[in-house]
């Protein structure tokens, strides 16, 4: 059994919101020595309200997380926002420190956390390369070893020279994580921040993740993509408001990811009503039951439910599926086979959709909602959105087309013959 890298036990980190001016020690000073003698500030302005002396409010932002790591693994730490777990990857990170409890960390980090994190903005990139590698304990002749790879990686060769600050968000998280990753890290810790780069270098920081992995070291990673987390790692923590809600294999973490989160599944509309037609109800239904998690072999049915009040001539009812990043990837309408304008008399009318996800990439898709008249007018729009995941699993076609480009992973017939 390999041996362990992270160990975290009993940790916990704290903030107290409330406001926290800047000052000099001397300020500081003279305001201690004037509240001890029943004075007010002497710096306050006439009218201003003294906040300094307000305590705020203490939040968890972890509360007693406890885990290990063992070498070779990669960890994926998923949950919703102010989950705690950019707070957890800067404690490992050794950028803040926790509030109580104990961290043992062994062996070289190296970290990507925000935008420009460990560049020193007035240095040129391969400055900062050499002043990260230092920082990592590497000489300069390591360096020099890995710099034309990182250079390479990273795309950024024609600005290397150019000082940070003049970097854009995309430029600065394409360097910082080439520098990460190729300087040797025996623990790659890599937060969300690779949202900001483009799919094609997305899809590069992955597969880089995955050799470092190969090669015996540790990978722990952050993400709100389930279908990159799913792909990476081989286990999950899910955090929920500073705790581990649940710690285990990757699909069975992501799957209860996904039912905290059944409302996405469903949209019951009772309190709306339009003066022509109505989308009372939406849903994505697995075996009749909603269900938001759903592997590319499954199959899954959109069910819509709505009202007509007026019969209105070419009214159509259509929903548009996007992709994570809120591509179009299609639209349909009740009228696609019909080929005509539809008169649908006053009542209640359901429509089941069958998605085929055979050919989908794994990842997070949205599903809008609305009734029109095309080119006409819009008679209901649903601002809320149907939110599904799909996962890879072992299918023939899924391993037929894993590393293909592309949004959609058809397996399109050939026909061939010889000519000569």
């Amino acid at each position: 059994m390999a041996k362990i890298v992270i160990s975290v036990e009993n940790l916990t980190k704290s903030y107290q919101l409330g406001v926290i001016d800047s000052r000099t020690l001397a300020k500081s000073l003279n305001r201690r020595w004037a509240r001890w003698r029943g004075k007010p500030d002497p710096y306050l302005k006439i009218g201003q309200e003294d906040l300094s002396t307000r305590r705020g409010e203490m939040i968890l932002a972890l509360d007693d997380v406890s885990f290990t790591v063992r070498q070779g693994e990669a960890l994926g730490i998923i949950g919703g926002n102010g989950a705690g777990k950019s707070t957890l990857l800067k404690i490992l990170s050794q950028v803040t420190a926790p509030t109580s409890g104990r961290i043992r960390v062994k062996g070289r980090v190296g970290s990507l956390l925000e935008v420009g994190t460990g560049f020193h903005p007035e240095l040129t990139g391969r400055e900062n390369m050499y002043l990260n590698g230092a920082i990592l304990g590497m000489t300069r002749a390591e360096v020099d070893r890995k710099f034309d790879e990182i250079v390479d990686f990273s795309g950024v060769e024609q600005f290397i020279d150019t000082p940070v600050k003049r970097y854009s968000s995309g430029m600065k998280v394409r360097l910082g994580f080439a520098v990460a990753a190729h300087l040797d890290p025996e623990i790659l810790i890599v937060d969300e921040v690779l949202a900001v780069g483009d799919a094609e270098f997305q899809k590069k920081c992955l597969g880089k993740m995955g050799a470092v992995a190969g090669e015996g070291r540790t990978v722990l990673f952050v993400s709100h993509n389930m279908g990159a987390i799913t792909k990476l790692c081989t286990e999950a923590i899910l955090l929920h408001e500073g705790n581990i809600s649940y710690f285990g294999q990757t699909d069975d973490v992501v799957r209860r990811y996904s039912l905290q989160e059944k409302t996405s599944g469903e949209i019951i509309r009772s309190d709306v009503k339009k003066s022509e037609v109505t989308i009372k109800r939406a849903a994505l239904l697995k075996e009749e039951s909603v269900c938001t998690l759903f592997k590319n072999s499954e199959s899954a049915v959109l069910f819509i439910q709505c009202n007509v009040i007026d019969p209105i001539e070419g009214m159509q009812i259509s929903f548009e599926l996007s992709d994570q990043a809120d591509l179009v990837l299609y639209t349909s309408t009740n009228l696609d086979y019909e080929g005509k304008k539809e008169v649908l008399s006053p009542g209640d009318y359901s429509f089941r959709v069958p998605l085929n996800l055979q050919y989908f990439r794994s990842g997070r898709y949205t599903i809008s909602i609305a009734a029109n008249v095309p080119n006409e007018r819009w008679l209901d729009v649903v601002e809320e959105k149907l939110v599904f995941d799909v996962l890879d699993d072992s299918s023939p076609i899924v391993k037929l087309n894993q590393g293909r480009r592309g949004v959609f992973l058809p397996t399109v017939k050939w026909e061939s013959r010889i000519v000569k």
